[in-house]
């Protein structure tokens, strides 16, 4: 099958978050079963300059969007065996970061239109287009309104996964025509437009032949009025055609019997004593107790990662005898938080502000809890990281979460199976009665804590099986 991923992100050349590995874990493992992937992706300013060196100039595309024309070249290389094409346009990609722009409507517009032109011009056929969020949401829609009789895009199936239903590609009714050339009549119909404003999500909800979002509990999230930030109806409206399904984690990035950035490298027959001399060297290094339980966080500071209850959990752990550390950055009060809870308990708190590789490695490695708390999560992969280095997820039972970490109960009495500590509420007190039941298992239930690891260590997150349940929905609307 030929597969076209279009995405506004994707490694190596671009991230800002989950998308981005998203985009390229799962080509690449298309590609090993078999598949023709192509990518295609902005050009950044940003883009990775190492592997960008390696990119050749193979088309020049131009687009109509109303009386703007503007020009693009177009890049490839091939890396891990998939066609990555990049689209080059100064006034829409020569910008510091991806996103936040006034005109990013119109950046993105113009991307989506490029696609497809470059989908017109591949030297093979597309069978499907894969598009991600708000971003590449408009393109089943063009093919349905605008490229209905292109001998090329007419007949090629589309599917769109919502990654974040937060942000839903808000345009006004006139753009339409001013940056798609496409009729009113399609907002007035109700077919692009939510909360009275032109929505692209909306459009891809609509138009597109499958729509998948990233765990099945989300999916379901997303069709109540509670947990859908304003999808519920359309979702509903395609019930038989929407569906979610796990992401899941790099096995080859993320291995920690060959990892490289950490201390000491281990598996599921010596995870207890090396994991321990990880543990022992980064508190070493960053002058913490070795002895003590540790705690991490690996996450952006925001409301949606549960910030309150993070802040409270880590301040009742290291009042209790616990040590917290944390690699992360977002809303500017949260950052001040941290430095000054690292002021206050600074033999117990360790805080990086910022995102750093290589430490957030070491830390999967030497933690012995890793805490994530959201307020809703669509998939996550903090938590499936965390198990795979031995390190249980403390969770709130939301979206992926709760389809990935198998909680201890109550008494203890699934320790065979379990994978992690959960709990649903989403306030302070379950909060800290996770956090409690964590020091209780490290302080006094060793036996059990140890089995619990290497049930994590055990549990399969590749991308192996998601990759087949999208092949499987991919034949299922070619057919």
């Amino acid at each position: 099958m030929n597969i076209a991923m279009i995405s506004s992100e994707v490694l190596p050349f671009s991230k800002t978050g989950g998308l981005s590995d998203v985009s390229y874990s799962l080509s690449k493992e298309y590609v090993k079963l078999g598949h023709k992937v192509s990518i295609i992706t902005p050009f950044y300013r940003d883009s990775d300059k190492k592997i960008s060196k390696k990119l050749k100039k193979v088309m020049q595309i131009q687009v109509i969007m109303n009386w703007r024309k503007p020009l693009g070249n177009v890049f490839h290389v091939e890396y891990d065996g998939i066609d990555y094409y990049l689209i080059q346009n100064q006034q829409y990609f020569e910008r510091g970061g991806l996103y936040g722009y006034y005109d990013d409507g119109e950046r993105f517009a113009y991307f989506s239109l490029a696609s497809l032109e470059v989908i017109k011009k591949l030297p093979y056929r597309i069978d499907v287009i894969h598009v991600h969020d708000w971003q590449s949401a408009m393109i089943p829609c063009l093919i349905k309104e605008k490229y209905f009789d292109d001998e090329v895009l007419a007949n090629i199936k589309t599917c769109l996964t919502i990654h974040n239903p937060m942000f839903k590609g808000y345009l006004a009714k006139d753009s339409l025509f001013d940056l798609y050339n496409l009729g009113v009549h399609l907002f007035d119909e109700g077919k692009v437009r939510l909360d009275d404003q032109v929505s692209t999500l909306k459009a891809g909800i609509t138009f597109s032949d499958k729509i998948t979002t990233v765990s099945p509990t989300h999916a379901e999230e997303l069709k109540t009025v509670e947990g859908s930030k304003g999808l519920w109806y359309d979702l509903n409206l395609r019930n038989d055609d929407f569906i979610g399904i796990t992401n899941g984690i790099d096995y080859k990035e993320f291995n920690p019997s060959n990892d490289k950035f950490i201390y000491n490298n281990y598996g599921i027959k010596n995870v207890h004593s090396e994991k321990y001399i990880n543990k022992i060297n980064f508190a070493k290094k960053h002058d913490l107790n070795p002895d003590l339980p540790l705690y991490a966080v690996v996450s952006r500071l925001t409301s949606q990662k549960g910030l309150e209850l993070i802040k409270a959990m880590a301040d009742f752990l290291v009042s209790q005898g616990g040590n917290f550390a944390l690699v992360g950055s977002g809303e500017s009060d949260a950052e001040n938080y941290f430095r000054e809870l690292e002021a206050r308990y600074p033999h117990n708190v360790y805080c990086y502000i910022g995102y750093n590789n290589e430490l957030a490695h070491e830390l999967y490695a030497s933690s012995d809890f890793f805490i994530m708390p959201s307020a809703f999560e669509p998939c996550g992969i903090g938590q499936m990281i965390a198990m795979r280095y031995g390190s249980l997820p403390i969770v709130r039972r939301t979206g992926g979460l709760k389809d990935t970490v198998i909680p201890l109960n109550e008494d203890d009495s699934n320790y065979k199976e379990a994978t992690g500590i959960g709990f649903d509420n989403y306030d302070v007190l379950s909060a800290i009665k996770a956090v409690s039941k964590s020091l209780i298992l490290y302080n006094g239930k060793k036996d059990i804590m140890k089995k619990v690891i290497v049930n994590a260590l055990r549990s399969n997150h590749s991308w192996k099986k998601p990759a087949m349940e999208y092949i499987e929905l991919y034949n299922s609307i070619k057919k």
